[in-house]
């Protein structure tokens, strides 16, 4: 029968099992702290949805997202991290020990290691999330070279989307950019590099309103947003980049978050509470990729074990 409640205490907890979460489970398993990794779903988190990553050290071929995932948790647990899939819905960092609940039990723990990542804002329309590693992508330096010689669409105005378009239009036949709006959000320096762009075509005062194509993405609708025309468009990528969406529900009224949503943390990944760490695509940083994420799981792990040592 399983036991509900049923307290257990780590030197260490981390809440997520991507690159961030594992690299910490990594180090702080090597420097013999007891770890637990939670996890709800499985390792990797939007790593794992990735169908190839080519720009991630030590591999002189892509691999597959839930492959280098893999590889990820064995690496942590050869080395003593206990990993549960399960999903916390509960944290109090303030409590002496720190205190965690999730869907099954309680845990309690010297040093808390937030790494629940962000998601990308999607779309939200029909075959958007079976299509996703098969034309359409969150994430330009992630899959952008997977896409030479061809057309594909980028949909945002902002600094993100524009730079995604400035990125795939050195290996797309041709750029599409899309957004909703009449002017571009983006900053001027960079609307400037994309006037310069021969291969590149804007897209204004238009929505994507539907998604076409059964294995792999092969055209989309566009929607004119005054005249409401409509039109089909022939493209095999779309990057969309509407922004992200940090997974930090579970930090309110315990952490203080930016407007949208982050916690702020600098290069050391601690938080404004003693003990507790953020790391990877939930934290205010300039750049979110899986080797930023790793490199902050291996600095939280350093600082956590310091901390506990002063304990």
């Amino acid at each position: 029968m399983e036991i509900k409640n049923q307290e257990t205490h780590y030197d260490v907890i981390i809440i997520g099992g991507g690159p961030g979460g594992y690299a910490a489970a990594l180090y702080c398993s090597r420097a013999g702290l007891s770890t637990l990794v939670l996890e709800e779903l499985f390792a990797g988190g939007q790593m794992a949805v990735t169908t190839q990553i080519e720009n991630y050290p030590g591999f002189d071929e892509a691999i597959g997202g839930i492959n280098l995932a893999m590889k990820m948790e064995a690496g942590a647990n050869q080395f003593g991290t206990t990993t549960l899939q399960e999903k916390a819905t509960a944290i109090y960092p303030q409590e002496t020990p720190k205190r965690v609940l999730t869907d099954k039990n309680t845990y309690t723990c010297g040093a808390l290691i937030l790494a629940m990542g962000a998601a990308p804002r999607r779309l939200n329309l029909p075959g958007e999330s079976q299509l996703i590693g098969h034309g359409i992508s969150y994430c330009a330096t992630c899959d952008g070279a997977l896409y030479k010689n061809q057309k594909i669409a980028v949909y945002g105005g902002g600094n993100s989307a524009v730079t995604e378009a400035l990125f795939l239009s050195n290996f797309a036949s041709h750029v599409y950019l899309i957004y909703r709006g009449n002017q571009l959000k983006a900053e001027q320096m960079l609307i400037n590099q994309l006037m310069k762009v021969e291969n590149l075509e804007l897209i204004p005062c238009t929505k994507i309103t539907a998604l076409h194509g059964n294995d792999h993405l092969s055209s989309i609708t566009l929607t004119h947003k005054q005249t409401e025309e409509t039109r089909l468009l022939s493209v095999g990528g779309l990057f969309i980049a509407i922004g992200r969406v940090p997974n930090t529900d579970l930090c309110r009224g315990h952490l203080a978050l930016t407007q949208d949503g982050y916690i702020p943390a600098d290069e050391t990944t601690r938080t404004q509470l003693p003990g507790v760490y953020a790391v990877g695509d939930l934290r205010t940083k300039p750049l979110r990729q899986i080797i930023t994420a790793a490199a902050d799981g291996a600095t939280a792990s350093i600082q956590a074990e310091s901390y506990l040592r002063r304990r």
